[in-house]
């Protein structure tokens, strides 16, 4: 870190390099500007004959000749095209424990693997404090750049031999400025009320290439890169005026003084009404994303606003008050804030003041995006010095060591082990020589497993949704060489359907705290009724687990066991043991209806036990282990399924249903099922009546089992399960080569 107070924020845009020297004034709020320049380069950056290293380049030499960055922090900007931001609501969670929650929703964010881009985070003002030592309603911003980007980015400044200290993006830099510099009247963190947010404003910075949508209250943010910008309205007057792209940009910058103004905005009014498009549907999305929101006013920057005619053009079309900056609250420094080419271009240091305001630690977001390990390279060369004396000191130790024992050494012939050394170095050497080699190809393995992971990660882990509602579908009853059409001619009690109401799903940061004794318990009672119903449908005389025992009632005290049954030593029932899981997880509820009571054996909860609770405990579902491959089995324990449990006691509810046998009287109206009657006789209906006769009514009642199905799901990509099965492929392989040998084979 530099040991002055002084800090540098440098803008470099497609069309100038912007930058601004300020410290802090004796109120500890007020920025003095100390030095600025700007420095527009001879083409824009993204004209088709521009070299924009070269450009780039000799605009921070010029700036270089001019200013001097020593004892001072710099800041930069990237554009905010090139970044993510994220703005996401954590769950009530101890304050300890965001930083992995937020690592985990990077993860699930950033579609790109965490190793491959550098990434900051921080809490954003408004949240709902702390209750029963939980963050309650806690939101963070999430910042993301390419780790490739980020050096681009770097690049110019460090062969101009500069030493960055922050990284930030442009929108943030902007909401750092306005929210400090134009919004002066934001209420303190203690007065906001999430229920009744302050105002919003809707800034709006123009650049040559995009424009930056930022809307803030001065607590929550939120920002869009719109890809319009300056260059858009030259663009379209070269196309329509068939001029040069350099004749373009003159006549844009002096559209007043052409031979034909009103042909001019003529030209440009498409480019006007795209962008004003983009700006209305950006606005809009946000009000329907966060409905408490209010926009009232707007605030422009960016030199593109000085287009005559732009700044009323936004304020009919957003039917917003637009307001362009003039000035900016808590900077002073009449050497530069006065002087008229900072005057003139001062809609283009709003970025440079928010990444000031960062530098000296007074802006409201303080994210960085600089690479940890230039940090501690920088570190390290700074330390440099002073290990240079340690090693020297400890050098003259040594040597003076070495004196003493010379004497002693002296006396001694190391002739005599001379082909003993020699011996040794060649043993030594040449282990040496394989330990590299066994390292070398270890770490080309471990290269390739990472790589390998950062392609397939991301492709894998958007199927997991999709491959858990597959799972739950296959686990449904069916019956094998039936239609549907065969299936819905049968009795409702015979059908083989179970009605899903809904599904729903619930994330837990550690799934042990959903796996309680009670859960254990009603899993081990699903094993033993499923157990008992398996032994029963082979032909075995099974013990009847323990509420099959109570349903039997006192009837059966006085009655002789059967031959062969429990009491005379029949089939004990099995013992079941519950598998051990931590870490995060969801729970997955099934809530639904079935009328398949034709018998007891097979009805009510039974039928869920026999169909879906056995399908999800022993099925398999075969799916694609990545595309383009054929199809491989996997059990539903590799899908990451386990527990799957009744989690209620269930109730019997009659169900309406239409009447298969219902005659209609001659003459009558048919629905679109081909029923008589006003509705088409959905479950739940009341379009019958009590005469008795099945045949005149529309609707019969038929009993019916409500039943819950909890289960716990551990997502894991196809990857993932292909790798475990390949390690415990592995272990198989070695346990059963252990008791070959063991057995002497």
């Amino acid at each position: 870190m530099a040991g002055s107070n002084a800090v540098w924020g440098i803008d470099i845009g497609q069309c100038a390099l912007k930058a601004m020297r300020c410290s802090l004034g004796e109120d500890g709020k007020t920025l003095v500007a100390e030095e600025f320049d700007y420095i527009e380069y001879p083409k824009i950056l993204t004209q088709p004959d521009a070299n924009p290293e070269q450009l780039v380049s000799e605009a921070l030499q010029q700036f270089l000749s001019s200013h001097s960055l020593k004892d001072t922090r710099v800041a930069i900007s990237v554009s905010g095209q090139s970044g993510l931001s994220r703005f996401i609501k954590l769950p009530p969670v101890e304050p300890k424990k965001i930083p992995d929650i937020v690592k985990y929703e990077a993860k699930q964010q950033i579609p790109f693997a965490l190793e491959d881009v550098i990434w900051d985070y921080q809490a954003l003002f408004g949240g709902g404090g702390t209750e029963d030592g939980l963050s309650m309603e806690t939101e963070v911003g999430l910042f993301a750049m390419k780790r490739d980007q980020v050096f681009k980015a770097l690049r110019p400044f460090r062969d101009a031999g500069i030493e960055l200290d922050f990284v930030q993006l442009t929108p943030i830099s902007i909401f750092n400025a306005v929210t400090h510099g134009v919004m002066t009247d934001i209420i303190e963190p203690a007065d906001y009320d999430p229920d009744n947010p302050p105002e919003s404003v809707a800034i709006i910075s123009m650049g040559t290439d995009t424009t930056d949508l930022v809307i803030t209250n001065g607590f929550k943010i939120w920002q869009r890169s719109i890809p319009i910008g300056g260059s858009h309205f030259t663009k379209q007057l070269t196309k329509e005026m068939k001029l040069t792209f350099a004749k373009a940009e003159h006549l844009k910058r002096n559209a007043r003084d052409a031979e034909d103004p009103k042909a001019v905005f003529q030209a440009m009014r498409p480019t006007f009404g795209d962008m004003v498009q983009e700006l209305q549907r950006s606005i809009g999305f946000f009000k329907s994303i966060d409905r408490k929101a209010k926009i009232t006013s707007g605030v422009v920057l960016g030199n593109t606003v000085r287009l005559p005619g732009l700044q009323p053009y936004l304020e009919k079309n957003l039917e917003l008050p637009i307001k362009k900056i003039s000035q900016y609250e808590n900077l002073s420094g009449a050497t530069v804030v006065g002087t008229p080419k900072f005057k003139d271009n001062i809609l283009s240091f709003a970025v440079c003041y928010g990444l000031c305001l960062q530098a000296l630690g007074k802006s409201r977001l303080s994210t960085n995006l600089i690479p940890r390990e230039l940090v501690t390279a920088r570190i390290i060369r700074r330390k440099k010095p002073w290990v240079v004396a340690g090693i020297a000191v400890l050098l003259l130790g040594f040597c003076f060591n070495y004196l003493l024992h010379w004497q002693t050494w002296r006396s001694t012939h190391p002739d005599n082990y001379s082909h003993l050394e020699s011996q040794l170095t060649s043993v030594s050497s040449t282990s040496s020589s394989f330990k590299s080699k066994d390292d070398e190809l270890i770490g080309k393995f471990n290269a390739l497993k990472a790589h390998g992971r950062s392609v397939v990660g991301g492709a894998d882990s958007r199927f997991l949704v999709l491959e858990l509602y597959a799972a739950i579908t296959e686990c449904l009853p069916k019956e094998e060489g039936k239609t549907p059409e065969e299936i819905s001619e049968l009795p409702y009690e015979e059908r083989p359907q179970l009605n899903i109401q809904y599904i729903e799903s619930e994330f837990f940061p550690g799934i042990d705290e959903y796996i309680t004794p009670d859960v254990k318990e009603r899993y081990k009672d699903f094993r033993k009724f499923l157990a008992y119903n398996e032994s029963l449908a082979a032909g075995g005389n099974p013990t009847p687990p323990p509420a099959a025992d109570a349903a039997e009632g006192e009837e059966n005290l006085d009655e002789e066991p059967i031959d062969g049954g429990a009491a005379d030593g029949g089939e004990a029932g099995p013992e079941f043991e519950s598998p051990e899981l931590s870490g995060p997880g969801w729970v997955i509820e099934i809530r639904g209806f079935h009328l398949h009571n034709r018998t007891v054996e097979n009805g009510k909860e039974q039928y869920v036990i026999n169909t879906l609770l056995k399908n999800l405990e022993q099925g398999s579902i075969e799916l694609p282990p990545a595309p383009g491959l054929p199809p491989v089995k996997f059990s539903m324990q590799e899908m990451g399924i386990y527990y799957p449990i009744l989690a209620n006691e269930g109730s019997s509810p009659t169900y309406m249903v239409p009447n298969p046998d219902y005659e209609p009287p001659a003459g009558a109206q048919f629905n679109s099922s081909g029923r008589p009657g006003e509705g088409e006789g959905n479950f739940g209906g009341n379009n019958f009546n009590t005469t008795g006769d099945p045949k005149n009514s529309p609707m019969i009642g038929v009993p019916g089992y409500e039943f819950t199905v909890q289960f716990v799901w551990i997502p894991r990509t196809a990857s993932e399960r292909m790798e475990l099965r390949a390690v415990q492929e592995q272990l198989a392989t070695a346990d059963d080569n252990s008791v070959a040998n063991a057995g002497g084979f």
